[in-house]
């Protein structure tokens, strides 16, 4: 399974690390391959959330394209606010 970052989410990177909550391509693509929750997004999208640890989770939303996953975005959330 082949990975690719949209222009967009490259630049999460950064900004998720300038708030301080840095998020590696490690754990996007561990949150894609084996994901806590998934669900069907808009428009075709996928929804993956992966727990981070006791109070976080991470969201990325991609498509499948074949056998490549174009990463859309990603962001963290409370799990809380997501019932996970």
């Amino acid at each position: 399974m082949k990975f690719h970052f949209t222009k967009h989410a490259i630049q999460k990177f950064a900004l998720q690390k300038k708030v301080g909550f840095p998020v590696s391509r490690s754990k996007v693509i561990s949150s894609v391959s084996k994901p806590d929750r998934l669900k069907s997004g808009r428009e075709g999208a996928l929804v993956a959330t992966k727990i981070l640890d006791g109070k976080f989770a991470l969201r990325v939303v991609y498509t499948r394209r074949d056998d490549i996953m174009v990463i859309i975005t990603f962001y963290p959330v409370r799990r809380i606010d997501y019932e996970i």
